[in-house]
């Protein structure tokens, strides 16, 4: 089974960067053959400063490494190093039509919030499609907000073995319920551009800072509290399993819990929680050519799987004109 998925470098990553992909990334990669990739490309569409750019693209590696990724279990790379993905979109291009592009939601959200219209940004989902369909994905771990992607990618992957012949895996989504969707500090949906995020690792003040920010409702402290759609109760069952998050949610329906108590804990559990990965990351971001390294690496061995698919691609269309 081929898993596959990537994450833009946009930002600083964060809570639901990690419980939405990352963290399902590194459990992976111990039982399925796992393709995991920095998607710079794709950030081009927001980020029109080449410095910072770069600081990210570098930082996410970092961070992926430090918090679990194994490049000798998986294939692990930047989007950029691949220069097949763009030949492949042009060639998928072909068979999209505009309707399909049209009815994207996530085109029409950002362009609601300000970044601006291009056609780098309408033709997102065929990027995004290119960089699935390349390496012949089984299965593509997405929130919520992706699936509407994936399944254009599902159709263009349709379209294009019933025009030229069985050329691509047509693949399928795997959404994990319990977190497709972290909440930020405002009760929307944790994302980077709505700068209601906890990066994974920030300082200890800030994490503080922005917890104790976080909203509560007026309940009594002798009142029981409400589970559905409270922030703290949310976030804070992240970091439990089964047991514990029993335990929590009895907490909530009995009187006598503090919210005010229960944030401090909650900055310790996050602190806490990615303190050995904080570690190690301080030590990747000083080993910078081990890294560039193991990329270089990753790289190799994502052409080298896109080789295949693209290759397929360019006979099915006619490309290699010396063919007989």
């Amino acid at each position: 089974m081929r898993i596959l998925s990537g994450i833009q470098p946009s930002g600083s990553l964060h809570l639901g960067n990690y419980f939405g992909m990352m963290k399902r990334m590194v459990d992976y990669q111990e039982h399925s053959e796992l393709f995991c990739f920095i998607v710079n490309y794709h950030a081009l569409t927001s980020v029109f400063d080449s410095d910072f750019l770069r600081r990210q693209t570098y930082g996410a590696v970092c961070d992926f490494l430090a918090l679990g990724l194994d490049p000798e279990k998986s294939v692990f790379w930047v989007q950029g190093d691949v220069p097949e993905v763009t030949e492949l979109t042009w060639l998928l291009s072909n068979v999209t039509g505009m309707g399909i592009l049209e009815r994207s939601h996530s085109y029409k959200d950002k362009t609601a919030k300000g970044i601006p219209a291009s056609h780098g940004l309408f033709a997102y989902p065929v990027l995004m499609a290119a960089d699935i369909l390349l390496y012949g994905a089984d299965k593509v771990p997405v929130g919520k907000d992706q699936k509407q992607h994936l399944e254009i990618a599902r159709d263009i992957a349709i379209r294009f073995n019933n025009t030229y012949g069985d050329t691509f895996v047509v693949p399928e989504p795997d959404i994990e319920e319990d977190f497709a969707t972290v909440p930020g500090v405002d009760g929307q949906k944790m994302s980077k551009s709505y700068g209601n995020a906890i990066e994974i690792f920030a300082d200890e003040k800030s994490i503080r800072e922005k917890i104790m920010r976080i909203k509560t409702d007026s309940t009594p402290v002798d009142q029981p509290k409400p589970l559905k759609d409270n922030i703290l109760y949310d976030l804070y069952s992240l970091f439990l399993d089964e047991r514990d998050r029993a335990a929590l949610k009895e907490r909530f329906l009995n009187p006598g819990l503090r919210y005010g108590d229960l944030k401090k804990e909650l900055v310790g559990v996050i602190w806490e929680y990615f303190t050995p990965y904080r570690n190690e990351r301080q030590r990747l971001e000083r080993d910078r050519q081990y890294v560039i390294d193991i990329m270089r690496e990753g790289a190799r061995k994502a052409r080298q799987a896109a080789a295949v698919y693209l290759d397929r691609a360019r006979h099915n269309v006619g490309l290699d004109y010396w063919y007989k």
